[in-house]
């Protein structure tokens, strides 16, 4: 089988809105209703696991009322980080489900709505070879490493910027949520290879945008009328 975890418990600090960024308005739907629908309709996916924060679970159902949004997908609360909210999720699946050699688990940020299915299947196929695979794209810009007043520059082609969904083998990605969180626990890849394990990036999509500040709603309401 083949799971999505889609991580939707923070609260979208830098959007300048009370309301989480994953809950705000695209084209008439919150936007993660947008990022659900992604995945429950592809063909690659057999379950897809929600998180969301416990306090947003009347709203959540709420919204769910009011745009007739009854889709058979698994829900279960988030933590106070990243790494507890994924956790929660894993721990989801392997209370409802038995994990198999041949399983696999994506993990993905609830405020990513315009994920194409082609960049689904990619990123599992990449995952059945390789065991952990992580999206990512060459950085366009140029970059410097440093703080304001110490830098200098780097070799951008040697600069990757890392997308979601991230997807593993499910048994390999359940051992490595075993362990304690660590700071450098940036995302799923990073506790991965905090046991030794390599991974591999894939090319990603320009389009795979991270809904964070105001104007990324304008541009993902650009690239939803390109679908």
């Amino acid at each position: 089988m083949n799971f999505v975890i889609i991580v939707a418990a923070g609260t979208g600090s830098r959007m300048n809105s009370d309301l989480p960024k994953q809950f705000l308005n695209l084209n008439g739907l919150p936007v993660i209703m947008h990022t659900i629908n992604r995945f429950f309709h592809s063909a690659t996916i057999s379950e897809v696991i929600l998180v969301i924060s416990e306090t947003m679970e009347s709203f959540w159902n709420e919204l769910c009322l009011k745009h007739q949004f009854s889709l058979p997908i698994h829900t279960t609360f988030g933590g106070n980080t990243r790494f507890e909210s994924v956790k929660n999720g894993i721990e989801y699946i392997q209370q409802n489900f038995d994990i198999g050699p041949k399983d696999y688990i994506a993990v993905h940020d609830g405020a990513r709505p315009i994920v194409p299915d082609t960049l689904i299947n990619r990123a599992f196929e990449g995952a059945y070879t390789h065991q952990a695979i992580v999206l990512a794209q060459k950085s366009i810009e140029s970059v410097r490493l440093g703080a304001s007043l110490s830098n200098k520059a780097c070799d951008r082609d040697q600069v990757w910027l890392i997308q979601t969904p991230q997807v593993f083998h499910g048994e390999l990605l359940l051992q490595a949520y075993q362990q304690n969180e660590d700071p450098l626990f940036t995302d799923d890849a990073s506790v991965i290879e905090k046991m030794g394990k390599h991974i591999t990036m894939i090319e990603g999509d320009s389009k795979n945008i991270k809904i964070t500040y105001p104007q990324d709603l304008q541009i993902a309401q650009f690239y939803l009328s390109l679908i």
